[in-house]
């Protein structure tokens, strides 16, 4: 049997479709086989909630009296990209304030970066914006600083180059020493295992092949209606995968946007990593179309199903060795330890599952309801790795 996203769609209008979350679709296809699961379920709903270091707004804030080209612009002393054309800037995620500490004093602590002001427009708060030029003669004004919200800028597009990636690295540190990583503190000598996916509920790992997810597809971003518009950065589709197509490796990655006005402070959250840096814990959530056998098959996948790669953070990973320590399963690393060498290892998720189950049930709620459409991919998400290979920089 197949179905169309033209047909779901009309069923979803009628309110006659049968949603389901990804966790809702184990037992049935568990229960009922691929088959019947095809037959019964029209879409299921998936979600992530978790950091997203690449990620970023574009703002345009319309033109000052008199005109100015703003060559170099900070918010709340935060600096973003300005070389775009007069009004328009891009900030991103992980930018820090120019007066910042970093790591100087390590580790640092860094309280305040671009997650955490885009955080603050999503809220509605004030922020300074500063902004420098030299001057044209159709831009001639040469600085201009402001108090603005978010409902004063002129256009505020979320628009993220890699997001949502498909599995991921469980982090260790086998040296004598503490790390300080994009995957949280790392306790020396195995003192603990941090990872980051909602496993089973994540909208890739659902997808594995990517047959319904491409540009065009319509998401749950932050609260509001997203896009996906491209293939993410980092990409890496070929990654091996395991007996059901799910990569053992962190593999695909996503480029999405957003109205960021539209987006709520609950599913946008600054976040500090110590010694490392800023970033923007987001949320997602994904709709997949079941469309036939296949698809109902993949959106059966478990946590017991899906590995990752044990990761050490001290050498293996600065040094890209391509050395791994072994994998685990996410229900494995779910019940809080893992045995690593011989030795129990704590474990905890830099990725919130109950928030993604959120996430999948609201979209759950707004497909049920007829407001929320299935996006028909224009340009599915390539299949294949593309792109330039660097090879190692030499370094003295």
């Amino acid at each position: 049997m197949s179905k169309t996203i033209k047909e779901i769609n009309e069923k979803i209008k009628k309110g006659a479709a049968v949603v389901v979350t990804a966790e809702e679709m184990i037992d049935i296809v568990k229960a009922s086989g691929r088959k019947k699961a095809a037959e019964r379920v029209d879409v299921v709903t998936t979600g992530t909630f978790a950091p997203m270091c690449s990620s970023g707004v574009f703002l345009n804030f319309g033109h000052t009296k008199p005109k100015i080209k703003m060559q170099k612009v900070w918010l709340n002393e935060i600096e973003a990209c300005a070389g775009l054309a007069a009004v328009d800037v891009y900030l991103g995620a992980t930018q820090m304030p120019w007066n910042d500490p970093l790591n100087e004093v390590h580790p640092g602590k860094f309280t305040y970066g671009g997650g955490h002001l885009i955080e603050d427009l999503v809220a509605g708060k004030s922020v300074r914006l500063k902004a420098v030029s030299y001057g044209t003669d159709c831009y001639p004004r040469k600085e201009a600083e402001a108090s603005i919200r978010l409902s004063d800028i002129n256009e505020a597009v979320m628009c993220n180059p890699r997001n949502v990636y498909q599995n991921y690295n469980c982090a260790v540190n086998l040296s004598g020493k503490t790390l300080y990583t994009y995957m949280g503190t790392l306790k020396p000598e195995l003192g603990n295992a941090n990872y980051c996916s909602a496993g089973q509920l994540s909208p890739l790992l659902n997808d594995p092949e990517y047959r319904t997810i491409g540009m065009g597809t319509r998401i749950f971003l932050g609260g509001a209606r997203g896009y996906v518009v491209w293939n993410g950065t980092q990409h890496s589709p070929c990654a091996p995968r395991n007996s059901k197509g799910v990569p053992e490796v962190p593999a695909g990655t996503l480029m999405v946007m957003g109205d960021l006005k539209e987006m709520t402070q609950y599913w946008v959250r600054g976040a500090s990593m110590a010694g490392y840096g800023a970033t923007l814990i987001l949320g997602i959530g994904i709709p997949i179309p079941v469309l036939d056998e296949s698809i109902a098959e993949n959106c059966g996948v478990s946590d017991a199903d899906i590995s990752c790669p044990i990761v050490d953070y001290s050498d293996d990973y600065p040094n890209a060795t391509g050395k791994v320590l072994g994998s685990v399963s996410y229900s494995e690393l779910k019940k809080g330890s893992i045995e690593i060498r011989g030795k129990t290892v704590p474990t905890a998720s830099l990725s919130s599952y109950s928030r993604a189950l959120e996430i999948a049930n609201l979209l759950k709620e707004w497909i049920t309801r007829g407001e929320f459409l299935i996006g028909e991919p224009q340009r599915p998400t390539p299949g294949t790795d593309s792109g330039i290979k660097f090879k190692s920089l030499k370094t003295k």
